[in-house]
C-alpha cells in the first residue's frame, strides 16, 4: 500500500475528547497490516541514521515507535503517564490542545550520550513533543527530532519545537 493511501485511512471524529474537539483516530491505519507497514516504513526513514534510540510518547506513540524500533534495530524509551512508573528519571507538566498533562521518562532508559529521536502519532500544540524533547534533555541526552503521523499546522506546534527538526508524513 502506498503511504498516502495508508494515511487515507484515519479516521477524523469529531467533538472528541470534548465539544470543537477533531480528533484524529489512527485505530482504522493501525487495523491494515499493508497501511501500518508503510507508515511504520516511512517514520524510519524520517528519523534518520544519526539516532541511538526512539523516545515513544504514550499511548499511540508506544506502538509506533516499538514498530520503528524492530525495523530499524533501535531500543525504545517508554515515555510514561504519572503513576506508572515504579522508579522515574524526570517528570514534566505540559499543556495540550484541551487541558493539561504530565509525562514521566522510566529511570535508566536514557543514556547520557544517547540520539533520540521522539516518535507520536499527531502534532497538534506540540506540548507533548516539546514535554518529550525537555525529558530527554533532562536525561542528558540529546533529542534529534520528532517523527509523527500527522501534523495540524494550524495549532502551531513546530513553534513549540525551536531548533528540533520536525518529520509529519502528513500535514492537516
Amino acid at each position: 500500500m502506498k503511504l498516502d493511501e495508508a494515511l487515507d485511512l484515519v479516521a477524523e471524529v469529531p467533538d472528541f475528547p470534548e465539544p470543537g474537539v477533531l480528533f484524529r483516530d489512527l485505530t482504522p491505519l493501525f487495523g491494515s497490516a499493508a497501511g501500518f507497514a508503510a507508515v511504520v516504513d516511512a517514520l524510519g526513514e524520517v528519523i534518520g541514521d544519526r539516532v541511538d534510540r526512539l523516545a515513544a510518547v504514550e499511548a499511540r506513540g508506544f506502538v509506533l515507535a516499538a514498530a520503528v524500533g524492530y525495523a530499524r534495530g533501535l531500543s525504545v524509551a517508554l515515555v510514561r503517564k504519572p503513576g506508572k512508573l515504579p522508579s522515574v528519571a524526570g517528570r514534566v507538566d505540559y499543556a495540550l490542545e484541551y487541558g493539561t498533562a504530565t509525562l514521566e521518562l522510566p529511570a535508566g532508559s536514557v543514556a547520557g550520550d544517547e540520539r533520540v529521536a521522539v516518535v507520536d502519532d499527531v502534532l497538534a500544540t506540540g506540548g507533548t513533543a516539546a514535554a518529550t524533547a525537555e525529558l530527554i534533555r533532562g536525561a542528558g541526552a540529546e533529542p534529534t527530532g520528532v517523527a509523527v503521523v500527522l501534523e495540524l499546522a494550524a495549532l502551531g506546534g513546530r513553534a513549540r519545537l525551536a531548533g528540533l527538526p520536525v518529520h509529519a508524513l502528513r500535514t492537516l
